[in-house]
């Protein structure tokens, strides 16, 4: 009866020892006497025990790591700080396990002396505005390295740089520096602006202004044309009319005469000291002393 009990409690034993059950995503090192036998992939996984055992268990999931934050020295002897993280994935689990100690360290220092190299090539104010450049280096350079250890490297990314105190001080006041010139161009820019939209308004009100004088002087000088042009056409109907009545009178040389006489009595009545008579006056002046000697005698 007891044999019986201790056999069922060895065959549980080497049924647990045997069967493994590796979990998706993850793969199991198996070694047969000290000696890499097989990489046992998800799922049901029968070894022999005391020969077989589970030398680890790797994941194949892509990880993180943090790289501790390191000081390093630029181009231009200024020390900052830089928080790195690095996304990678191991493609081969046996190199992973066998080709080297701790694979989580040797990215580590591999990323540490890889970022001090390409950042003692740059200046300050280059480390900031190069971090894609910086991200995709240190992802060549640490892919290339990390390959013969089964492992890719996906991606690295500077989480931070954090100069000293002093500098960002420094930085601080060239950032207020810079943005007050630009603020300075910029209303001097909107000022400018300003003047030439007022003085191209005033240019189009004074050519507006010009054009207005010019087309009323154009059409006062055409209304006193067309007064004069009436007053013309009235005047010669005037003497038109005059002229025909003067016509239709039919009047004789004494009247003609008596008229002439009239006309210059007007003339007479002028400022002028002297007048002088035409020479043809004295026949109508003559005619004139005899017709008033004629009514005399009729009275």
């Amino acid at each position: 009866m007891w044999f019986l009990i201790v056999l069922v409690i060895i065959i549980l034993i080497i049924a647990f020892k045997s069967i493994k059950i590796v979990r998706q995503a993850e793969v199991y090192i198996i070694e047969r006497l000290g000696k890499f036998y097989k990489v046992a992939d998800a799922g049901l996984t029968i070894i022999i025990p005391f020969f077989d055992h589970v030398r680890s268990v790797v994941s194949l999931k892509q990880q993180t790591m943090d790289i501790p934050p390191q000081g390093v020295i630029t181009k231009d002897n200024v020390t900052i700080t830089i928080d790195t993280v690095v996304f990678y994935q191991i493609t081969d689990p046996a190199k992973a396990v066998y080709e080297i100690q701790s694979l989580k360290k040797g990215i580590e220092y591999l990323a540490i002396t890889t970022i001090r190299d390409i950042i003692g090539k740059m200046d300050l104010d280059e480390t900031f505005s190069s971090r894609d450049g910086i991200n995709t280096q240190l992802r060549v350079v640490l892919d290339d390295a990390t390959d013969r250890w089964g492992c890719k490297i996906d991606r690295v990314e500077i989480k931070d740089i954090t100069p000293p105190a002093d500098i960002r001080d420094a930085m601080e006041k060239e950032m207020n520096a810079e943005r007050n010139k630009r603020a300075l161009i910029l209303e001097s820019e909107a000022q400018r602006q300003s003047a030439i939209t007022i003085a191209e308004g005033k240019k189009q009100a004074a050519i507006l202004e010009a054009d207005a004088d010019r087309e009323a002087q154009i059409r006062r000088a055409a209304g006193e044309a067309q007064a004069i042009k009436e007053v013309a056409e009235a005047k010669a109907k005037e003497i038109a009319m005059v002229y025909e009545a003067i016509k239709n009178a039919n009047p004789d040389d004494k009247l003609v005469q008596l008229k002439s006489l009239e006309a210059l009595e007007e003339v007479a009545k002028g400022e002028a000291n002297k007048v002088f008579i035409p020479f043809e006056a004295t026949g109508a002046l003559a005619s004139l002393g005899t017709l008033s000697e004629v009514v005399k005698e009729k009275k």
